[in-house]
């Protein structure tokens, strides 16, 4: 994901987040801060907002990749404050309606956050604020979170605001990192507060982390092409599996290939193939034919990255035409590809050559790659 000065495009978008009432309640023993009655009481013990000064934690570490990312937040002490404190240049997209927040604030920040096409949302806060985001992002743009609350039972939070920070900053500086699926988690206050502990499921949100090989290895931690594919077909396997009514397109590459073998199907190379239900029900299609083929049908297209250049669309798969694309839009968009492959970019992005410049800018951002059995990673598109 190398952002520069000559492709604007590629800029990495960072939206920032803070609960400026987020663990006031913890040093004064109050088991939490949810709630305005518990926000005041604190407050009037002397409690200190500790929000803004962890998020500034994580903040300060992307200050050599100053000029590579652009930031939107929210006014005040919702963002805006520890954005100006550094001296990060940032855009205001959310102001709230009065300096005690509540946590129709957040989820509000957030929801503008998403309509920005941030390519992270990075929040301080604790589960309760977990909770908020998840209600309105769920998976539609990756989060991580930078714990400042008195609960931190979520899989969302990195373990300390510098390694919030230190993933931001592999993000913003092309680097590979992992993609995984966390649960949001909160137990009820109240009843913590009479010794019960109720822990509650919320959902899930994308996060990013530090790059790891779960799978798919030799020694010394190089892996091996084969086994990757392998677990990448499987993967793939099991998601047609799950949606029986979906029709999958399957783009060109040896990659895409690679999962046609799986699938014991037969596999036009340099075309595009649709699966159904594990069978081949269209080979080698032009552009008007999936259309008409897939028209008012679930559908995702299977793409892969060409080696050397990065390229998910314009390179072998014209047939995969702007209609198209829109017709079943990002998010069943599946990119599949090893992360050697990925490596070997050289930190340069996903490139995006559908033919029409407009939907090229529509689709920029992060894409959630398939790298192996359940495994995935971040990577830009531009």
């Amino acid at each position: 994901m190398i952002n520069n000065d000559s492709d604007r495009s590629a800029i990495f978008k960072l939206g920032i987040l803070v609960n400026p009432f987020a663990g006031i309640g913890g040093a004064l023993a109050l088991k939490g801060s949810d709630g305005a009655e518990i926000r005041e009481k604190a407050l009037a013990m002397g409690a200190e907002k500790k929000a803004n000064e962890k998020m500034a934690k994580a903040l300060s570490i992307l200050e050599a990749l100053s000029g590579k990312f652009t930031v939107v937040t929210a006014a005040g002490d919702m963002g805006e404050t520890v954005c100006e404190s550094l001296g990060i240049p940032y855009e205001v997209i959310y102001t709230p309606s009065a300096a005690q927040t509540e946590g129709e604030d957040s989820e509000r920040a957030a929801k503008a956050m998403v309509e920005a096409n941030v390519d992270l949302l990075l929040f301080a806060g604790g589960d309760g604020t977990a909770r908020n985001i998840c209600s309105v992002v769920g998976t539609q743009v990756p989060v991580l979170g930078v714990p400042a609350g008195c609960k931190i039972h979520s899989g969302v939070y990195c373990v300390s605001p510098s390694a919030a920070g230190q993933v931001v900053s592999q993000m913003i500086a092309g680097e590979l990192v992992s993609e995984m699926d966390a649960e949001v988690r909160d137990i009820d206050e109240n009843a913590f507060r009479e010794g019960k502990v109720i822990a509650k499921h919320y959902g899930e949100m994308r996060v990013p982390a530090e790059l790891t090989y779960v799978q798919a290895v030799k020694m010394g931690g190089k892996e091996d092409e084969a086994l990757v594919l392998d677990d990448i077909a499987a993967y793939v396997s099991e998601i047609m599996e799950d949606e029986p009514d979906t029709y999958f397109v399957m783009g060109s590459g040896s990659t895409v290939g690679a999962v046609m073998d799986f699938l014991g199907l037969d596999n036009t190379l340099l075309g595009v193939d649709v699966v159904k239900q594990g069978e081949l029900i269209a080979s080698d299609v032009t552009a008007s034919e999936l259309i008409a083929l897939t028209k008012d049908k679930p559908t995702k297209v299977i793409l892969t990255v060409i080696g050397g250049q990065g390229h998910i669309l314009g390179r072998g798969n014209q047939q995969l035409s702007p209609a198209f694309i829109r017709q079943i839009g990002k998010q069943n968009m599946l990119v599949v590809a090893t992360k050697q492959k990925l490596q070997a970019l050289n930190g340069k992005p996903l490139r995006l050559d559908s033919s029409d410049a407009a939907l090229d800018v529509e689709l920029a951002g992060a894409f959630s790659v398939i790298t192996g059995y359940k495994d995935k990673v971040l990577c830009q598109g531009v």
